[in-house]
């Protein structure tokens, strides 16, 4: 039995209305924006980055539940926003949280999967009794340029799922992946901002790998969408998941408590942790959740999950930390000059 053990989560409380970026860049802006179905996104403030949100979230989820960190075997924290590209985050959310200095610990790019792949190498791990608990971590600064359409969703925020085998809080009863050489999403070394490959983004990337990793969890398991209670998938927009969820015959209710990136924007490696956090903020015993996650490149990581009694349980407390509705409320808004400031768009010379 491998599952998840605890998990926490961490959304700056800054904001920005897609409106007033779309304002900015005039009627192209405007016309960018509707499509998306996000009314705003998380800005991360002027001392945050991809390891501070990483070190909230865990340390989140150690607030719902003791967990002996000296046991703590693993750290892989999965970002394409890690502050130094050659100084692992993982290393320091380890110190932060007193799990150094045994335990082995990476960082993971896979666009915005690569908090789920590094959830499948602790489950890997903590199955082949390597090590008892490993933390699996999504989070991310997504950067987008000024005036494409990346910046209308490119948000600021991650969670932290810790794996085990001891009283899981879900089990997770199958996972696998689904992966292609599907160039629609890139940043070169050196390069502020990614590029998009426009109509490589949609049919070829997202809808072929979601579908393809979530029927091959289907047909291996034996299951079909009226199984699940829930599903979480991959949300660069409110448009692909909606549509992708009703594709494979999955419906509104279904994915509705994951589905935050109306009020959030794109987290990239964080979407799905942070989707699957919000679903298990409100999940019973025995409800089963289904997760398909999705990174740029391009592939596909599905999900078989259901929830434990251990989840209602003394071992357990989800009041502990902030659930994700508490983290999405009172916010403080930006106008489009502060959200650059924040961002690093502009820069004061001294």
């Amino acid at each position: 039995m491998v599952g998840i053990i605890t998990y926490g989560a961490c959304i700056p409380r800054y904001r920005i209305k897609v409106e007033d970026i779309a304002r900015v860049w005039g009627a192209n802006g405007a016309e960018i924006s509707r499509g998306l179905g996000v009314r705003e996104k998380s800005v991360p403030d002027l001392d945050e980055d991809t390891i501070t949100i990483a070190v909230e979230a865990a340390r989140s989820a150690l607030t719902r539940r003791e967990v002996d960190v000296s046991a703590m075997g693993a750290i892989y924290v999965g970002s394409e926003s890690h502050p130094y590209a050659v100084k692992p985050s993982a290393c320091t959310v380890g110190e932060a949280i007193g799990a150094t200095p045994v335990m082995t610990a990476a960082d993971y790019e896979f666009a915005c999967k690569a908090g789920t792949a590094a959830i499948q190498t602790c489950m890997g791990l903590v199955k082949s009794g390597m090590i008892k608990t490993g933390m699996a971590i999504g989070a991310d600064c997504a950067q987008g340029a000024p005036g494409d359409a990346l910046e209308y969703t490119a948000s600021a925020g991650g969670a932290a799922i810790v794996i085990g085998n001891e009283n899981p809080i879900a089990e997770i009863n199958h996972t696998c992946s689904f992966t292609t050489d599907t160039p629609d999403f890139w940043r070169r070394e050196g390069q502020e901002y990614p590029r998009h490959g426009g109509r490589f983004t949609g049919e070829p990337g997202y809808f072929r790998h979601v579908q393809g990793a979530a029927k091959m969890m289907l047909e291996q398991h034996g299951t079909s969408p009226s199984d699940y209670d829930y599903a979480v998938f991959h949300q660069p927009n409110a448009k692909f998941p909606q549509r992708v969820a009703g594709m494979l015959g999955f419906n509104a209710g279904q994915i509705k408590p994951g589905l935050v990136v109306p009020r959030l924007g794109n987290t990239y490696s964080g979407a799905v942790p942070i989707g699957l956090s919000a679903t298990l903020d409100v999940a019973k015993p025995g409800d089963r959740i289904f997760v398909t996650s999705f990174g740029s490149g391009a592939g596909s990581d599905a999900f078989d999950i259901t929830v434990t009694d251990v989840i209602d349980s003394d071992l357990f407390d989800r009041s502990a930390a902030p659930t994700i509705e508490e983290l999405l409320s009172d916010p403080i808004y930006l106008d489009y000059a502060q959200y650059a400031k924040h961002k690093g768009k502009i820069v004061m010379q001294l």
